[in-house]
């Protein structure tokens, strides 16, 4: 039976730059996807949310330029918590799928990974540490 269940990201830029956001979101998704083996017809809708102090291009224009253009795409600011991850993009996928929850696999890359250490990307192929 298909659910829609939700897959997390987060990844880390250095600055805040168009480029620099739009790279890393690209980086993310191309990890989400390698991951989950995800289908773009089956993707329900991608909320994008960076650290307040990220606010030189959108997420979602990345996910437009990596085939995500007939998606529901939204992009806000996180909470601004003292002490919080900064240069942040974090990402919530909806995805239609019959896998269970345990099968999903969360994608957290760079500096992101001290969110999260055990849901750190490992690239098919590459041993667990």
């Amino acid at each position: 039976m298909m659910r829609c269940r939700g897959i997390r990201g987060a990844t880390t830029v250095e600055r805040n730059t168009a480029e620099d956001i739009l790279e890393a979101t690209r980086e993310l998704l191309a990890a989400i996807t390698d991951a989950n083996d995800l289908e773009l017809e089956n993707i329900a809708s991608v909320i994008f949310t960076t650290s307040p102090d990220l606010d030189a291009a959108f997420p979602a224009v990345a996910a437009r330029g990596f085939g995500w253009d007939q998606i529901a795409l939204m992009c806000m600011h996180e909470i601004g918590v003292p002490g919080s991850l900064q240069q942040a993009i974090r990402v919530l996928i909806h995805y239609n799928t019959d896998k269970s929850s345990r099968e999903i696999h969360h994608v957290y890359l760079r500096r992101a990974v001290d969110l999260r250490p055990d849901w750190a990307y490992r690239p098919s192929g590459t041993a667990q540490s």
